[in-house]
């Protein structure tokens, strides 16, 4: 599966309605951090395809969005499970870190 473009039109029904965690992974065009973080996002969204959802949400598109997560640094790494936001990770993390943060 291919990661997500999440924004306010879709984030309800890719993330708070979905049957399986979703990581979120809140970035900008701008952010080196980001830039880094994101081939291991995508990797993540292709192997763990059938478990797991993967999206991303650029923050200066998706002002909204990262206003109600409090999304205050970048990247921000959000886990949801059952609609509700159960992790947090801000700056950059490898494949292990995420997949600790899913897990727990």
């Amino acid at each position: 599966m291919e990661t997500l473009k999440l924004t306010s039109e879709n984030f309800e029904k890719e993330v708070i309605n979905s049957s399986i965690p979703v990581v979120v992974d809140f970035w900008a065009e701008w952010c080196g951090p980001c830039r880094m973080q994101s081939p291991i996002i995508d990797d993540l969204a292709k192997e763990m395809q059938d478990t797991i959802k993967v999206g991303k949400v650029n923050v200066d598109d998706e002002t909204e969005l990262a206003s109600k997560y409090n999304v205050m640094s970048i990247p921000t790494l959000i886990i949801f499970k059952n609609g509700q936001r159960i992790n947090t990770a801000v700056g950059l993390h490898t494949k292990e870190e995420i997949l600790d943060l899913i897990n727990n």
